[in-house]
């Protein structure tokens, strides 16, 4: 691979084939781009449901880290944070000279320094990529702040990708940082939102409260708002809490306690807990988390007597 090539030729390895890998994967599919990938859950019960995707969207499916890391030109890294050192090293062995490994990944900082000394040793040209908010809506177009010495250079052949890649700063770290630092607030929020909102629920002040946030934060559709973050937690609690406990080792790298972060992610796991005891119905059936009132969760939380 030349930088001066036409990026659609380049062949992209999407480490992780969850839902934003699978997103990515059939907006490059639209554009005729060569795609391969390797997920985890291939080697177990889980399999089926991403071999279906792949075969739908012409995705090469591998047996491994390196073997993905071997054939692409650009790796992009979607995991859960907990796994983006570890991604790196599995990775790094058999990444292509000069290839670039985007790290969609939210780590902090720190994180995201380990693992880019691990790709830059083995030849390879490593950016992080900080992705400002929720995928879905936005698909490939998601706003993605890069960050890294060869951020730059990487720019331009994402945004041919179809992606909205901007750099923020070549100082590795710094894209994180903002990101990390933004979800201090947005996963705090969602946090905030269904535990005061739950306990509204229980004491039947649910309405006053409300009606009192429209008050206070009225370009805030409170409703839609407060039944948004439900759905989002109950299917994706366990990959924010693993976010929300490296925003906390974010704020400790910056001397402080995370006393806020750190009990976002236990609320964000204990939903997670939640779900996957089958609180909120059956996981992979339209019903799961698509309730279109916050009232009907919370509901299914206080009937567990653990709010």
């Amino acid at each position: 691979m030349t930088l001066s090539g036409d990026p659609r030729a380049w062949t992209i390895g999407l480490i992780g084939y969850g839902e934003v890998g699978r997103i990515l994967a059939e907006d490059l599919h639209q554009l005729g781009v060569a795609v391969c990938a390797y997920d985890v859950k291939l080697e177990d019960d889980r399999a089926a449901p991403l071999q279906e995707h792949a075969a739908v969207h012409d995705v090469s499916l591998l047996d491994s880290h390196a073997a993905v890391a071997a054939r692409a030109d650009l790796i992009v890294s979607a995991v859960t944070a907990s796994q983006a050192v570890a991604v790196a090293q599995s990775c790094a062995p058999a990444v292509q000279d000069a290839a670039f490994f985007l790290d969609f990944n939210s780590a902090s900082p720190g994180a995201k320094g380990r693992a880019s000394e691990l790709i830059t040793a083995a030849g390879g040209r490593y950016v992080e990529g900080a992705v400002m908010t929720s995928v879905p809506p936005y698909r490939s177009k998601v706003p993605l702040l890069l960050g890294g010495p060869h951020a730059p250079l990487l720019e331009p052949a994402l945004n041919a990708l179809g992606f909205a890649a901007k750099t923020g700063s070549t100082e590795l770290g710094v894209a994180s940082a903002t990101k990390m630092c933004r979800s201090v607030m947005i996963k705090g929020l969602e946090a905030m939102v269904i535990e005061s909102l739950t306990t509204a629920r229980h004491y039947g002040v649910e309405d006053a409260v409300i009606a009192s946030l429209y008050e206070t934060f009225p370009g805030i559709d409170w409703e839609q708002q407060a039944t948004y973050f439900f759905q989002r937690v109950i299917e994706h609690g366990r990959r924010r809490s693993e976010e929300v406990r490296e925003v906390a080792e974010t704020v400790r790298e910056a001397g402080l306690e995370p006393w806020s972060a750190s009990g976002t992610a236990e609320r964000q796991a204990w939903m997670a807990d939640l779900a996957d005891s089958g609180v909120f119905g059956k996981r992979d059936t339209p019903s799961f988390a698509r309730a279109d009132d916050w009232r009907i969760e919370a509901d299914r939380i206080l009937d567990q007597g653990r709010a």
